[in-house]
């Protein structure tokens, strides 16, 4: 019997695709590339993974992929934000081009965060364009990084600065790889989900509070869904983040980016430093826009719960946040925009949050003495 999906589309003017949820679904993978529309998935693909999934997953993935008449090419990335850079990206393409990879291939993006901005930047690039098909295996990646087309590296000055819009044709979300997560990095996610909940679905909030939910594939697979819905609904109105409705998905990312270069990268999981974000945006928001106390607390009670951080580290200056702050896309010709939430389930992008007040947020980031 085949595992049930359950399906969510992302309905673009141009490239709409489908995300499908589900537990076992990933040796169903290659029947599903071929049965996509438009017929231009040439034989040969590259399976772009990193050194910790490479041993659970991808056995499975090219397995289904040669089954289905395909020739994939494995690709293994040290595991880490380290590997979100320019000269991974090149060693990647070297490799597909050794393999005999032409404008007819297309890439698969088989991992977290990390491997679907990599390996979707690369496809991006590659012959100028190939297909990408996005196999996410964290839970911040299916939640959030796998689908909207936002892809790219880091450079030395910030997050994501370098990049490309390149929308995969499928992302296949399997809950049953989130089982093979440390706890560390299946919690993570959850920061991202509660942002979800924060500006657009307040009852995402105690959907998420369930004992051993990694353990609890038909719940996690329904957060999941909730989840996708909510970005592909955002992803759908605003592609390309020229309206500012996209932005709100930023809510908590301004200091968490600085946070996350400020501490070098790799020190804390993005879900951490987003976590730290997602604390100071709170406290901005009841202070610039009337969130109120009850519904602060809740976030941080959720944040809690998954034993993300609530506190910067000591030895993380608010000075170096700051510098690694306005490097950040989300300046526009030097001023901020930053995301505030009135309440719970609503937000709103703000221009009249001052650098000084965003320092202040940092501050009150570090534990009372």
């Amino acid at each position: 019997m085949n595992p049930e999906f359950h399906p969510v589309d992302v309905p673009l003017t141009h490239g709409a695709y489908r995300v499908l949820i589900g537990d076992g679904i990933l040796p169903r993978l290659g029947e599903e590339v071929a049965a996509l529309p438009g017929g231009d998935f040439g034989v040969r693909c590259a399976v772009v993974t990193d050194s910790n999934v490479v041993r659970f997953h991808s056995a499975a993935v090219l397995d289904s992929l040669s089954k289905a008449g395909y020739s994939p090419t494995l690709i293994v990335v040290d595991a880490g934000e380290a590997s979100k850079s320019m000269s991974v990206v090149e060693r990647v393409c070297d490799e597909m081009i050794a393999a005999g990879l032409d404008r007819k291939s297309w890439a698969v993006a088989l991992g977290g965060g990390v491997v679907g901005d990599l390996a979707g930047f690369a496809a991006a690039i590659y012959y100028r364009g190939i297909p990408c098909v996005q196999v996410p295996t964290t839970v911040i990646a299916q939640v959030d990084s796998a689908v909207g087309g936002k892809t790219g590296v880091n450079a030395a000055h910030g997050k994501n600065l370098i990049g490309a819009f390149h929308q995969p044709r499928l992302v296949m979300a399997d809950v049953d790889t989130l089982q093979t997560l440390p706890p560390r990095e299946f919690n993570e996610g959850f920061a991202e989900i509660v942002k979800h909940g924060a500006i657009r679905d307040p009852g995402l909030l105690g959907r998420i509070i369930v004992p051993e939910l990694q353990f609890k594939p038909e719940a996690l697979a329904g957060i999941v869904r909730r989840n996708v819905e909510i970005k592909a609904e955002i992803v759908a109105a605003d592609e390309f983040e020229t309206k500012g409705l996209r932005a709100l998905l930023n809510f908590g990312h301004t200091v968490g980016h600085g946070i996350e270069n400020a501490a070098g990268y790799g020190r804390l999981l993005h879900g951490e430093a987003i976590s730290l974000g997602l604390v100071a945006a709170c406290r901005l928001s009841m202070k610039k826009a009337g969130l109120s106390q009850e519904e602060n607390d809740l976030v941080l009670d959720r944040l809690s719960h998954f034993k993300l951080p609530l506190h910067l580290p000591p030895d993380i200056s608010t000075d170096a946040v700051m510098t690694a702050l306005r490097t950040d896309k989300k300046f526009a010709a030097g001023s901020v925009r930053f995301v505030l939430c009135p309440r719970l389930g609503e937000a709103f992008v703000s221009k009249d949050v001052s650098l000084e007040e965003i320092r202040a947020a940092v501050e009150e980031l570090r534990p009372a003495r």
